[in-house]
């Protein structure tokens, strides 16, 4: 088969999940199954092989990211629960002063955001969002936007979070060089989101009459702070004078992340196949590190604290069934990724991007952005755009810290453009009060403006690694 009618295929099965997912609502999960065996039917994968393949493709890539995920999800959850999310928020601002609740709330979101996914991080926050905004006479909005903007970034390019994690087993990119350069890209990214934020706040934004009014009702004298685990059916309510400290939140967040670095940088400096690196890369594996963490979290948060082991594991597992949909999501965009790179698919779009002209990385960022406008998951967008990008990457003969820049910038692309039919849009415009007009001038604007200063970025690290001599 041709390479144009290969490419065509890939074409109509993205055009195919899309309609499936944006039209007749279909599940994720289910549409990219269809897609990727109808795909591999038309695109002449002999039958005998489909099911193979589809089975690879689901425990290749779920082999290195449900582990991940499930660790991710229940130290995150351990720290919602306990309280620890309005610890950090308020030592920052106790830090920085009330002057700057603002770039306080937005430093203490950019640690949270680390093990916390999006959508549950942003909804533990908004009682301090709320209660900071009552207290300054201000519109929520204007300390929601950039708190709300610095957790995406976070969410899409750091691990643990589904995505990225599965965009690296999908392109073989190495988890330590992702969270290092996630985590500071992400840095100037934040710092500019206040700035564009504070930019678009400069005009008054009228409140939805719902959310007035609960706004309204808030109270900042409470002590008490009821959290619906949401995702997990559980009801749990902290108080907030047994929250553990700031300094234990930050230490069950940062303590994973040097350890991964301990692994990344080892296998740099230390002598390879010595006893030395072997214990970095042991003590440095993401499943290690999180496994480290999620035992002092069970301990410091929970047992230590007064919870019982029962109760401490209910927490714990409350956090797995709301991570079953994204790890199945994300094993069935591994499936289409292994269907477009048996049926030669991937290869042709190597070769199509060789003939553009296009350096991977600009094409990675670009695929990224347009199945997020298309289908509204970020999530979705960096597995399939990982997929079609695959065997371009592969045989390109990239080192390790371009693979992972190539990953990060998908997650760039994947950040920016949030609107109606994104999940993530309707909870920010809902707590934040905003309508939809006034979501798409304002959290549209700064996704899609950081989304590209991120990428910008990237591109940049890509040019001083040597990428385009490549």
């Amino acid at each position: 088969m041709s390479a144009l009618a290969l490419l065509a295929i890939a074409a109509a099965g993205v055009a195919l999940l899309l309609v499936a997912v944006i039209k007749f609502k279909i599940p994720a999960f289910l549409a990219l199954l269809v897609v990727s065996v109808s795909v591999a039917l038309v695109a002449g994968i002999p039958l005998p092989d489909i099911i193979k393949t589809v089975t690879e493709g689901m425990g290749g890539t779920l082999g290195s990211v449900a582990i991940l995920v499930g660790l991710g999800a229940m130290l995150g959850k351990m720290i919602e629960i306990s309280g620890g999310a309005q610890s950090l928020a308020g030592k920052f601002t106790q830090l920085l002063g009330p002057r700057r609740v603002i770039a306080a709330l937005t430093a203490a979101a950019f640690l949270l955001a680390i093990p916390v996914f999006f959508d549950v991080g942003f909804i533990i926050l908004i009682p301090i969002i709320y209660g900071f905004s009552k207290a300054a006479g201000v519109n929520p909005v204007k300390i929601g936007l950039p708190v709300g903007a610095i957790m995406l970034a976070i969410h899409v390019v750091v691990p643990p979070h589904p995505g990225v994690v599965g965009g690296a087993g999908i392109l073989g990119a190495d988890i330590g060089w992702t969270t290092i350069l996630g985590l500071a890209l992400c840095l100037p990214v934040g710092v500019l989101g206040y700035f564009v934020a504070r930019k678009l706040n400069m005009r008054e934004f009228t409140m939805l009459p719902s959310t007035a009014e609960q706004f309204r009702l808030f109270g900042t004298g409470t002590s008490q702070v009821e959290q619906d685990a949401g995702h997990g059916n559980v009801a749990v309510k902290t108080e907030i004078k047994t929250a553990p400290s700031p300094a234990m939140i930050i230490t069950l967040i940062v303590l994973p992340i040097l350890m991964i670095m301990v692994g990344t940088v080892g296998a740099v400096i230390l002598p390879k196949d010595s006893f030395q690196a072997q214990l970095a890369a042991f003590v440095g594996a993401p499943l290690i590190a999180l496994i480290t963490a999620l035992g002092l979290a069970y301990y410091f948060l929970g047992i230590r604290r007064g919870w019982s082991s029962q109760q401490t594991g209910e927490v714990m597992d409350s956090a797995l069934a709301p991570t079953a949909i994204v790890i199945l999501v994300t094993g069935a965009g591994g499936v289409f990724g292994k269907v477009l790179t048996v049926s030669g698919i991937g290869k042709a779009l190597a070769e199509g991007l060789q003939s553009v002209g296009l350096p991977v990385i600009v094409m990675a960022f670009i695929l990224a952005a347009v199945l997020r406008a298309s289908q509204g998951s970020a999530t979705v967008a960096i597995i399939t755009t990982s997929g079609l990008l695959a065997a371009s990457v592969a045989d390109g003969g990239f080192s390790p810290l371009q693979t992972a820049l190539i990953l990060v910038a998908i997650g760039f692309g994947a950040f920016g453009l949030s609107h109606v039919n994104d999940s993530g849009f309707w909870i920010v415009t809902r707590y934040l009060g905003l309508s939809v007009a006034d979501g798409l001038r304002t959290w549209t604007v700064l996704t899609t403006v950081l989304g590209l200063a991120g990428f910008a970025l990237t591109f940049l690290v890509w040019i001083l690694a040597g990428g385009l001599s490549v």
